[in-house]
């Protein structure tokens, strides 16, 4: 059957030019990539699904993005689909469109957004959320859902953030629940079906389709109830009988049959990544009980030591980068990492190709990862990320690694021809005191005086980045208060005096910490409900912009939008944020259905009061989370592959 050629939009590239002079880092803009795969418009195939795979950030960020460059490269192998990218604009851009009246366009070929069938949004923070409604408001097609008509695109998001949508219900059509690699492919079918058929039901009718399928989750079809005594949630129940009560993520179970991206794009403007990156496994069973990523991405399923290779080596010739970061929650605890980094160090060996693990266990770094992460050529920078400053917080947080872990793989690094750490913390963990902090001041005394006898020399370093801890849904902390601003700040504070007091070692120490109070918001935004969702909208129509930028965002005019929204409703952003909730609760995400069983994250979130821990699944008992029964998943090592 032939299908009549469809008409293409014209590109809006006539009218942007002219205003590339006038803003910041014009190049962002222009498209046109190495490994970038514009396709024709017109497909006489049948219907084609068109795609905009957006990312709510700056160019810098957000080209690297792994998961939007694999849907990316998935949906352009399909001849039904076409996907095309588009990132936020800067502020200085975002006003010369506004003032051109220009709309949101892809960086592929200049077309406007609002012709696309689908605008897949990646969120990896909730501090994008303004990026995001900047971007609605320039592609013309209404803000809100209720505004747009049938021609206008689907908004659907994924990535972290989906896992609880409710802030942004009434910006968004649709959430994608965990893995995109599978279902992307599923949705293109069942909307060009719907194109087929003549589009039966309008956009609403499609939407009930996706989620009667459990593709997607549509928030209009599920009723929020509230009490009016305490303004907790009651209730939240599907107003369609034919969508489920629950929505259940996706899980992908061998990866080894997506090996992408197979051709990363090769950025022309500065990122903050530039290397080839390969996931190596996904998921994490360390049980570290703040960390989301790890508690969603369950469980863990990782890649053969041949498909790693694999990519490393067509990702390094199709994009002539001189790095490969091997990249996961916890790289060094691929069941096959030394296989893996030795294949590469032979491969590269005297290239001055770097091989990088971005993300490393203090307790999996050894004498014979240290080698082969510097055969290349190359020493990449060595970071490790013990979270607690006190033995006893870690098992608070079942963050199972003692100083004599930590001193041990410093000497490790320092005897192997590394100069200096850097160590990630947290604070305002559950159940912390003033003296886990500073404690964090006499291990780096440590970290550096075992350096200085394992390297024979002074020039050690280390750095300490501390940032203020914000509990997130699906983690057995997602019932803790957040630990107000003021006494972060003021932890922070007594841990600058004791390393400034440390005269043998502070001056080889530097600390690196945000403040308190932007942690707010994104506290704010993490466990709120549909009710945040005015109070980010009065925030960016005050101007606020880039919030995830710390010289962008403004505490102040959040602060007044969460007063003026909230306050007359008997809430606030203490409600929010620094409030314990109790097991009783209906949370704002609890019919969303990450696979975690409920009771499994009370009892873990009783027993991190106790500093009682558990050990990571692969290779210990089973501890019913409720992933691998609820999803039919289980976990995948490489040697079973």
């Amino acid at each position: 059957m032939s299908h009549p050629k469809v008409s293409e939009p014209p590109s809006l590239w006539p009218a942007l030019e002219p205003l590339l002079e006038r803003v910041q880092g014009p190049v962002q803009y222009i498209g046109g990539e190495v490994n970038s795969t514009p396709k024709d418009w017109s497909w006489t195939g049948g219907e084609r699904v068109r795609w905009c795979l957006a990312f709510p950030d700056a160019y810098s960020v957000a080209l690297p993005n792994q998961g939007l460059q694999m849907l990316y490269e998935i949906l352009n192998e399909r001849p039904d689909a076409l996907a095309e990218r588009a990132y936020a604009p800067w502020p200085d851009m975002e006003a010369a469109m506004t003032e051109a009246h220009l709309e949101w366009f892809t960086v592929d070929s200049h077309r406007p957004v609002s012709q696309f069938d689908v605008i897949g949004v990646s969120l990896t923070t909730e501090l994008g959320y303004t990026n995001l409604l900047t971007c609605l408001e320039l592609a013309g097609i209404g803000l809100h859902t209720h505004e747009r008509d049938d021609a206008a695109p689907l908004v659907l998001v994924g990535g972290h953030c989906a896992f609880n949508p409710e802030p942004i219900a009434e910006f968004i059509d649709g959430a994608v629940l965990g893995d995109g690699e599978e279902v992307v492919g599923e949705i293109t079918s069942v909307i060009g079906q719907w194109k087929t058929d003549g589009r039966p039901g309008g956009r609403s009718g499609l939407l009930r389709e996706l989620a009667r399928r459990d593709l997607v989750y549509v928030p209009a079809l599920y009723a929020i109830s509230y009490s009016p005594d305490n303004g907790q949630i009651t209730a939240i129940t599907p107003a369609d009988p034919e969508v489920p009560a629950r929505p259940t993520k996706k899980t992908v179970l061998d990866l080894d049959n997506w090996p992408y991206p197979k051709a990363p794009l090769v950025p022309f403007a500065e990122t903050v990544h530039e290397r080839a990156s390969v996931e190596i496994f996904r998921g994490c069973l360390r049980s570290c009980r703040f960390c989301q990523a790890g508690m969603i991405t369950r469980p863990v399923r990782e890649r053969s030591p041949e498909t790693v290779t694999q990519m490393a080596r067509q990702a390094l010739e199709t994009t002539g980068f001189a790095e490969v970061g091997l990249l996961s929650l916890s790289s060094a605890d691929h069941s096959e990492i030394d296989q893996i980094t030795r294949a590469l160090a032979d491969e590269y060996q005297g290239t001055r190709t770097g091989l990088s693990l971005p993300s490393t266990r203090v307790d999996a770094f050894n004498m014979e990862l240290a080698e082969q992460l510097t055969r290349g050529g190359r020493r990449p920078g060595l970071t490790f990320a013990p979270e607690g400053g006190s033995e006893r917080m870690r098992r608070v947080i079942n963050k199972q690694v003692s100083e004599e872990d930590i001193i041990r793989t410093v000497r490790t690094a320092f005897g192997s021809g590394w100069r200096s750490v850097k160590l990630y913390f947290m604070c305002g963990l559950p159940t912390e005191e003033e003296a886990d902090v500073t404690q964090i001041a006499r291990l780096a005394h440590d970290i550096v005086a075992a350096g200085r006898e394992a390297a024979g020399r002074r020039d050690v370093a280390c750095t300490v980045s501390i940032g203020p801890f914000v509990p997130k849904p699906h983690t057995p902390f997602q019932w803790a208060e957040q630990c107000p601003p003021e006494v972060v700040d003021a932890r922070l504070t007594a841990l600058r005096q004791a390393v400034a007091a440390d005269r043998a070692c502070g001056r080889a120490i530097t600390i690196r910490s945000a403040p308190g109070r932007p942690a707010m918001l994104e506290g704010l935004l993490a466990r709120g409900d549909r009710r945040v969702g005015a109070v980010i909208e009065r925030a960016w129509r005050q101007g606020a912009r880039f919030d995830g930028w710390r010289e962008h965002l403004d505490m102040d005019r959040w602060e007044q939008a969460a007063a003026d929204v909230l306050e007359p409703q008997g809430l606030s952003l203490a409600w929010y944020t620094t409030r314990r909730r109790d097991w009783d609760e209906v949370l704002p995400w609890d019919h969303l259905d990450s696979g975690l069983d409920r009771e499994w994250l009370w009892d873990d979130w009783a027993a991190s009061i106790d500093g009682d821990g558990l050990s990571d699944c692969r290779w210990a008992s089973c501890y019913d989370c409720g992933v691998c029964t609820t999803l039919g998943a289980e976990i995948q090592l490489a040697a079973d592959l």
